[in-house]
């Protein structure tokens, strides 16, 4: 099973966009014709996500000339570049199939008041230099101290700038109360 993991791993994207059931977005398709390529924009609502993995799809369901126009795309796929949230919607389902029975402003989700329209990413995947197994561990046994000691000191330091940045503020707090008494004292 391990060599299947590494062999997928190597297929996946490093950022896939965060994809929530429910929200519309643009979802740009690489479409190869004959000799030429170009890029295919695909605008509608999420109603499903399914799978993990290099298997994990989404699929996205629109109206088009008054027909249910429903398409399945692969998250980690080359040929999808990019996929923009265009509105982020409000579901209280996993599955949003209710939306093919419906017609006109009905077929779509109620659009989340307040919510921010950002396209955030996801890193999957992430770089790891390989090291022979052999010379980390004579490494180990002879500078394992040293290392430690260099992890425990950059972890201090920030620790102590954030009580540096506290402390000054619980001060404030003491001194405006000491002349919130005295006043009252003098009344």
């Amino acid at each position: 099973m391990d060599i299947i993991k590494s062999i997928e791993h190597e297929h996946l994207k490093e950022k896939i966009p965060v994809l929530k059931v429910g929200n519309t977005v643009r979802v740009h398709q690489r479409i190869k014709e004959g000799n030429r390529e170009r890029i295919q924009v695909f605008e509608g609502i999420i109603i499903k996500k399914q799978g993990g993995g290099l298997n994990a799809t989404f699929t996205v369901r629109r109206i088009a000339s008054g027909v249910g126009v429903e398409k399945t795309f692969l998250i980690h796929s080359p040929l999808v570049e990019k996929v923009e949230l265009v509105r982020v919607g409000k579901a209280r389902r996993a599955k949003l199939y209710y939306l093919r029975d419906r017609v006109g402003k009905a077929a779509k989700t109620k659009e989340q008041i307040g919510a921010r329209i950002e396209n955030k990413e996801i890193t999957v995947k992430t770089t790891v230099e390989e090291e022979p197994v052999v010379e980390e561990k004579e490494e180990a046994k002879t500078e394992a101290p040293v290392q430690e000691a260099t992890v425990t000191e950059t972890e201090a330091t920030p620790v102590e700038e954030v009580k540096e940045e506290v402390a000054p503020k619980a001060e404030e707090k003491v001194e405006e109360k000491a002349t919130e008494e005295t006043k009252k004292d003098e009344e």
